[in-house]
């Protein structure tokens, strides 16, 4: 079913999996133009180019499971009624088509990481082991909860089919929710929003995410501070202070989410044949 989709995606075009690179590439060049050039948003901020590119491959990765993972069972609905399988493959390999696709924006990550300081001193890049595990983590929230959102989503939406709609509606808000054009400190400051939402801010999956993806690509191209206020010179939070103990948190929540979504998921599941 991935293979499938995934020559789907790309029958009839010239330029087929090189698409996955391009479209990446120029978002990332469209966001860095308008957020780090001409708003001024990486003052202050080392690498902000990094910065925003590593926000944005799980931003997207997250943007695209529970797109696509609504609208699995709808796309699929000709399979369904003619095979007999079990329906959370749908869009358990939504899921799957979007982590296959955040592949080539990783590869563009590393390599601008590497042009960029992770050379360091030596002949070859020595891994960041607290990094590379922070990033790892970072996408197994963004797995967990799309495969949860997708299940329970993909249900609702052949029940009542303007939810695809409402979720894109809401999903569209994703990016400016995370620190991904803007950093973490705009937050932590209290100036810009009350401090006492700050709470409500981090507990956003997607941020905490956002955030585990830098600390292991962003943070080890700095040198020195990565974030420091340009008109003091102090240094500035890059991200939570318990950042690693909330990850897990999180992914523990996820995993709760993602049973309650194959619950929701078997309970519709019967309604769905005659519905499609």
């Amino acid at each position: 079913m991935v293979r499938r989709e995934i020559k789907a995606r790309y029958a009839g075009t010239a330029f087929g999996l090189a698409w996955s690179y391009i479209n990446p590439f120029t978002r990332f060049l469209t966001f860095y133009f308008v957020f780090g050039v001409l708003l001024g948003r990486g003052m202050g901020l080392q690498n902000f180019a990094i910065h925003l590119f590593a926000g944005m491959v799980l931003v997207t990765y997250f943007t695209e499971s529970v797109t696509a993972g609504t609208r699995s069972l709808l796309s699929n609905k000709g399979v369904i009624g003619k095979m007999a399988m079990p329906r959370e493959l749908f869009p358990v390999a939504s899921m799957l088509v979007s982590l296959w696709h955040a592949v080539p924006q990783l590869i563009i990550l590393v390599i601008a990481c590497v042009l960029t300081g992770w050379w360091g001193d030596g002949p070859l890049w020595v891994p960041d082991v607290v990094g590379m595990g922070a990033a790892l983590l970072g996408f197994l929230l963004i797995m967990v909860y799309g495969t949860a959102a997708g299940l329970m989503f993909s249900c609702i939406n052949v029940i009542f089919r303007d939810f695809q709609r409402i979720v894109q509606t809401f999903i569209n808000i994703v990016p400016f929710t995370v620190p991904m054009m803007y950093p973490y400190h705009l937050i932590a400051d209290g100036d810009r929003i009350p401090i006492k939402y700050h709470d409500l801010y981090v507990a956003n999956p997607v941020a905490e995410a956002v955030m585990l993806i830098q600390r292991g690509f962003w943070y080890p191209t700095c040198d020195g501070p990565c974030a420091v206020d340009p008109v003091t010179g102090a240094t500035l939070p890059n991200f939570v202070d318990d950042l690693y103990s909330r990850g897990f948190i999180m992914l523990g929540i996820g995993l709760v989410l993602l049973a309650m979504g194959q619950f929701v998921f078997s309970r519709l599941e019967k309604t769905i044949p005659e519905r499609l």
